[in-house]
C-alpha cells in the first residue's frame, strides 16, 4: 500500500490542534505546501459531511492534477472523535488515471507531556503521486499547522 506516515510533536493542547484541523479558516492558512495557496470551497464538519479543497500553484506554469495549475480534491469525514481522531477520504478531481482513486487520511492525536503528538497516515496514494513529494508537502503543511497553534492564533 502506498502511504505517507508522519509523527509530529506539537507544543499545544490536543483540543487546540483538533480545532485547527477542522476549522476552514485555519486550514486555508496551513494546508498548502510552499509554492501554493489554499481555498476551502466546501467544509461540512460532521461524520458523513463533505469537503472540497483547491490547492493552486503560485507559478501557473507548474502543472496541477486539476488543470491548469490546481490540485482540487474532495472527500468525506468518516470518523470525528474530538481531541483524538479524524478519519476522512480524499480523491483528486482529475481525468488522469495516474491520480485517480479514493485515499484515506487519518489524524491521530495523543498527549505527550502536556503537548500533542500528531500522527498522520495518508493511505492509498495513486500511482502518479510521488511518495517523496507527498511526504515533503505534508511535513511543510503540518509545520505550518504547528506554528499556527503554538503561536496561539
Amino acid at each position: 500500500m502506498r502511504a505517507t506516515h508522519i509523527t509530529l510533536h506539537i507544543m499545544a493542547s490536543r483540543a487546540r490542534v483538533y480545532r485547527a484541523l477542522l476549522d476552514h479558516r485555519a486550514i486555508a492558512n496551513w494546508r498548502a505546501p510552499t509554492g501554493m495557496s489554499c481555498h476551502v470551497d466546501i467544509f461540512d464538519v460532521r461524520e458523513g459531511g463533505a469537503y472540497r479543497i483547491v490547492l493552486t500553484e503560485d507559478d501557473p506554469s507548474h502543472p496541477g492534477k486539476t488543470p491548469p495549475a490546481a490540485h482540487t480534491y474532495h472527500g468525506r469525514f468518516l470518523t470525528l472523535i474530538p481531541g483524538e481522531l479524524i478519519v476522512q477520504t480524499a480523491a483528486f478531481e482529475t481525468d488522469d488515471p495516474a491520480f485517480s482513486g479514493e485515499m484515506a487520511i487519518t489524524f491521530t492525536l495523543s498527549d505527550i507531556d502536556g503537548d500533542t503528538e500528531l500522527v498522520l497516515v495518508h493511505e492509498n496514494l495513486p500511482a502518479g503521486v510521488s511518495l517523496t513529494d507527498n511526504e515533503v508537502a505534508w511535513r511543510v503543511a503540518l509545520g505550518k499547522l504547528a506554528a499556527l497553534v503554538e503561536s496561539g492564533d
